[in-house]
């Protein structure tokens, strides 16, 4: 059995639930993850333990809080409650082959290998190094800080300058940076890296530009499962239809880098083991819309659900029709 969490709020007031089918069994203590974890690390405990040390006898009903018909609202299940600016949004790309082909197929004109190919296949060669040695480098992107995540059932935003908008179906990282300045790993999450491939495919130096979009995670927190192999589904529904659909799997035998490898490459800045900083982490997708083709629509539900790792997370699209305006800056001097 798995330990899953989820933060939910009713107005001002904050709370973390254990899940345990079909009721969220509400904490005593804590009014954020973010807290728990800090508790932890601080006083010795492991998570689970000190989770279910916590319960108290309040539940709610999952099923009316998933579907948004309680009167509490399902947060990002990892966010910094005080400082969203110290919350790092973060991503390792061509991690999957499905992911580096799709790359590939963006940019190649001629049968001369890619730079998304070179780098993926530096991953094959080096991104699985024996326990003690340092491998190759992963790619990294940056989406933002914690005001980018939105929570399960909220809109993602095409803005005005964007060409496209897409869901990317990953497992995200969630990490907090202890006093001393040590990362921990907090658990795992289903995540939507949201991306603009359309303007990726123009060149792929438009990759960081592309990623600078809002994204989801949750509605759950695992915090003890094994990120060996997951399968998953990726959907797309239209119109209240299931319009398309794929097999996806993530975890570190699907990927050419393990999983301690990338969390290396991402905590070897020192900048990123501030103490106190949060980081959402996403590890790559197996596969998503674009890829097949699929343009998305204003009102298009994205889904992604991964094995053992709760309830599925579901966003629909938005596309802000508004005419893009130039951004003006005043000088001081």
């Amino acid at each position: 059995m798995t330990t899953r969490l989820i933060q939910i709020r009713q107005g001002g007031l904050r709370k973390v639930g254990l899940i345990d089918e079909p009721k969220i069994r509400l904490l005593a203590e804590f009014a954020s993850i973010y807290e728990l974890a800090n508790a932890a690390i601080k006083t010795g405990m492991k998570l689970p333990a000190l989770v279910r040390q916590s319960l108290s006898d309040e539940s709610l009903h999952y099923d009316d809080v998933y579907a948004g018909t309680s009167e509490w609202r399902i947060l990002p299940a990892a966010d910094h409650p005080e400082e969203p600016a110290r919350c790092l949004v973060t991503g390792t790309g061509l991690t999957h082959t499905a992911s580096a082909k799709n790359r590939n197929a963006m940019h190649a004109a001629s049968d001369v290998l890619t730079d998304s190919m070179k780098m993926f296949q530096w991953g094959l060669e080096g991104g699985r190094p024996e326990a003690g040695k340092i491998g190759t480098a992963p790619e990294w992107f940056y989406k933002g800080c914690g005001t980018m995540l939105c929570a399960h059932g909220e809109p993602l935003v095409v803005p005005t300058y964007a060409e496209d908008g897409g869901e990317e179906p990953e497992v995200a990282g969630v990490y907090l940076i202890s006093p001393d300045g040590k990362p921990y790993r907090i658990g795992f999450t289903v995540g939507n890296e949201f991306s603009d491939h359309q303007f990726e495919r123009r060149n792929y130096l438009n990759l960081a530009g592309s990623k600078l979009r809002n994204c989801a995670v949750g509605p759950e927190l695992v915090i003890d499962h094994e990120f060996h192999s997951v399968p998953g589904v990726v959907a797309v529904e239209r119109d209240g239809q299931a319009f398309w659909s794929h097999e996806i799997k993530t975890g570190g035998a699907e990927m050419c880098h393990s999983l301690r490898n990338i969390e290396h490459h991402h905590f070897k800045f020192a900048s990123h083991r501030r103490p106190g900083d949060l980081h959402v982490h996403f590890f790559g997708a197996d596969a998503f819309s674009f890829g097949a083709g699929i343009e998305l629509h204003d009102g298009d539900v994205m889904k992604v659900r991964f094995e053992g790792f709760g309830r599925a997370l579901s966003n629909p699209i938005s596309i802000d029709e508004a005419e893009d305006k130039i951004v003006a800056v005043t000088p001081l001097a």
